[in-house]
C-alpha cells in the first residue's frame, strides 16, 4: 500500500502555515498509510474514521473531531450509512504556529501527564459555528485566507484551552527523542488493534525486518508470540471480570473461528475457557 502525503498531495501551497480543505470522498479506505507533515484537526461531516497512531487511537463519527499531530498514522473512512458519502473539514497548522501561539500567551502546561499524538474532542454549537466559518474563508482569495486564518487558529486554540486546558497543546510540540521508548510506547498502545506487522512497522517509522529485530530485541519474543499471548490474557480478563462467553469474543482476540480460540486458550492457560472462567 502507498503512503499518502499531507497536505503536500491534496495540491495545496506547502509554503502556507496554515490551511483549510474540504475533503470529499466516496469510496472508503481501510488503514490506508498516512504521513501527516503537518499538526492536523479533522472536522468530521459525513461518515466516521477511524485512525492509529504511535501511542494512541480513535474511532470517531461526525459527533466528535480530532486533533492528530504530525507523523505517521493509519486512517479509515467509512460512508454514511444515508448519503453514501465522507467528508471531513482539514485544517493543517505547522509545529512553529503552535510555539508561536504559546510564547504569544505565555502559555505553561499545568501537568506531567502523557502526551498522546491523537485527542479526540466532542462537537458544540461554537465548534459547528467555527467549521462554518472556516468553509466561508475557504472561498475567499488565497491572501485573505492566509491572514484570517492565523487569527481563526488562535480563535479555536484559546476556545479549546478553556474547555480542556493546555496539555493538548504542548503534546503538538513534545518531540520524545528517546526511540526505544517511543518503539515500545507504539506496542504496547496497539496490543489489542490487530494491525499487521507491516502496519506496525510504519508507524514505528522501520522497515518490516528492522521493526522484527528491534522487537526480539525489547520484548525477547517474536512478535506473534508476544501478541497471541497478551490477546489471549485480555481473553482470560474479559472471560472471568466481564462474564464474557467464548462466542462472544474470539473475533475480537483475533481469530477466525471458536475452535481455534478454544485450543490456543486451552494450550497457554491449560483449561477451555469455560473451565478458566468456572473456576
Amino acid at each position: 500500500m502507498n503512503t499518502i502525503t499531507l497536505p503536500d498531495e491534496l495540491n495545496l501551497k506547502s509554503s502556507v502555515s496554515i490551511i483549510v480543505f474540504d475533503y470529499k470522498n466516496n469510496t472508503e479506505i481501510d488503514k490506508q498509510q498516512i504521513q501527516l507533515n503537518k499538526n492536523t484537526f479533522s472536522f468530521l461531516q459525513e461518515g466516521s474514521k477511524e485512525v492509529f497512531f504511535n501511542n494512541s487511537s480513535y474511532a470517531i463519527d461526525n459527533t466528535k473531531f480530532l486533533l492528530m499531530k504530525s507523523g505517521h498514522c493509519l486512517m479509515t473512512e467509512k460512508l454514511s450509512n444515508d448519503s453514501k458519502f465522507y467528508r471531513s473539514i482539514l485544517f493543517f497548522f505547522s509545529e512553529e504556529d503552535v510555539v508561536k501561539f504559546i510564547r504569544k500567551f505565555e502559555l505553561q502546561s499545568t501537568s506531567t501527564e502523557k502526551f498522546y499524538s491523537t485527542y479526540s474532542f466532542n462537537y458544540d454549537v461554537f465548534i459547528k459555528r467555527f467549521v462554518d466559518s472556516l468553509l466561508d474563508i475557504s472561498k475567499l482569495s488565497k491572501a485573505i485566507q492566509a491572514k484570517m486564518l492565523h487569527t481563526k487558529f488562535e480563535e479555536l486554540m484559546l476556545y479549546l484551552i478553556e474547555q480542556k486546558g493546555v496539555d493538548f497543546l504542548y503534546s503538538l510540540v513534545n518531540n520524545n527523542d528517546n526511540q526505544t521508548q517511543k518503539f515500545i510506547q507504539t506496542i504496547e498502545s496497539n496490543t489489542l488493534n490487530k494491525l499487521t506487522l507491516k502496519e506496525l512497522s510504519f508507524l514505528s517509522n522501520m522497515s518490516v525486518s528492522t521493526f522484527k529485530r528491534e522487537f526480539e530485541k525489547q520484548f525477547h519474543s517474536s512478535p506473534s508470540k508476544w501478541f497471541l499471548d497478551k490477546r489471549l490474557e485480555h481473553a482470560a480478563f474479559l472471560l472471568k471480570n466481564k462474564s464474557k462467553r467464548p462466542s462472544d469474543i474470539f473475533e475480537e482476540i483475533g481469530y477466525e473461528n471458536l475452535s481455534n480460540f478454544i485450543q490456543a486458550f486451552r494450550t497457554k492457560f491449560g483449561v477451555t475457557p469455560k473451565q478458566y472462567q468456572s473456576t
